[in-house]
């Protein structure tokens, strides 16, 4: 157990000794060094400001997040990975390793998106984050399904490199050291747009349909977003809303009709515009909405959506990585006591 707790600290992970294709491993956070491992820790996760993103968390290791596009594949999840890159994520991060898209398709499938992401937590020493735009959504909250067991008492790691399986259903734990099944595992952050029953209803995909709105307690945070009268989901005003099945937080955030479905993903101009850039920096969603940004260059479109991801991303972000850095420096402590 102590070997392996002190092979994590020095690497992030026991486990990834697969190299992508451009030599690089996809996981293993390097070590940082203790003054830069006390800044992070000293953030509070809660109000993290455009500066502490720039001078102190572009530091600190990053989980992966994986975003799932929707059904129309003319329109993918890579101009929002665009603009979580330009509001300071790491590209890195956010790019496939086995072929370097930014957006996956939403008919794969959950199984091995959930065997996918044990085996980056278990590589990274950090849960990826799913972000899913309308049957991307349906696909997001079908993985949490597949971590509570809903559909498959074992599921196999999935090695995301090589596209297969591996003849295993555990993974180490990097945070502990103690071998666990995938089934179980828990994700830190799941976001969902425009994602409704209706499309469920006409393609079939009847084992989502009595799930889609109960968020099981495989993630930590959940944020499904609507769009009143969308045709496309299907959610006229009083559509059932989002709620926890368990200990997940679960929050509903309703956009103006006004909201494209098809254009949600579009948010890398919001960047590019000083007031909206600001507007979206200043964000926190535990105090009423202040006025959307206003004049003849500004276009508010898709803001609120964008804004309130970029919030729970920035904290989850911090919180994985002060979680990481607390556990190396407790193996580190306990080697040095034997």
């Amino acid at each position: 157990m102590l070997a392996v707790l002190l092979s994590m600290a020095q690497t992030g992970s026991a486990a990834a000794t697969d190299i992508s294709a451009d030599g690089v491993a996809p996981g293993r956070p390097p070590l940082l060094d203790r003054a830069i491992e006390d800044r992070i820790l000293a953030l509070d996760p809660l109000h993290i400001s455009a500066a502490e993103v720039r001078d102190v968390l572009k530091r600190a290791p990053a989980p992966r997040i994986i975003g799932i596009q929707g059904s129309f594949p003319l329109i993918t999840m890579e101009p929002f990975a665009q603009f979580l890159i330009a509001m300071g994520y790491p590209e890195e991060r956010l790019r496939d390793p086995r072929d370097g898209s930014m957006s996956r398709n939403s008919f794969s499938d959950s199984e091995q998106l959930a065997g996918e992401m044990a085996w980056y937590y278990e590589s990274d020493g950090m849960m990826p984050m799913l972000i899913g735009h309308s049957q991307g959504g349906m696909l997001a909250i079908k993985v949490l399904y597949e971590f509570n067991g809903s559909f498959h008492h074992a599921i196999p790691v999935w090695n995301p490199l090589t596209g297969q399986p591996e003849p295993r259903t555990t993974i180490v734990d990097p945070l502990t050291g103690v071998e666990r099944p995938v089934v179980g595992l828990k994700v830190p952050y799941v976001a969902a747009l425009a994602t409704g029953k209706l499309p469920r209803f006409l393609l079939g995909q009847w084992t989502m349909m009595g799930k889609l709105r109960a968020i099981p307690d495989t993630v930590e945070e959940f944020t499904g977003f609507s769009i009143e009268w969308d045709m496309i989901a299907g959610t006229p005003p009083g559509s059932e809303e989002y709620h926890a099945d368990g200990s997940a937080q679960v929050r509903n955030i309703e956009l103006p009709a006004t909201t494209s479905h098809i254009r949600m993903p579009r948010t890398r101009y919001l960047t590019r515009n000083p007031a909206t850039r600001a507007w979206i920096d200043n964000y926190d969603p535990s105090v009423p909405l202040p006025p959307l940004p206003e004049g003849p260059d500004v276009d508010s479109a898709n803001i609120v959506h964008a804004a309130d991801i970029w919030y729970s991303v920035k904290k989850h972000w911090c919180i994985e990585a002060q979680q990481l850095i607390r556990a190396r420096r407790a193996a580190a402590k306990q080697g040095g006591a034997q």
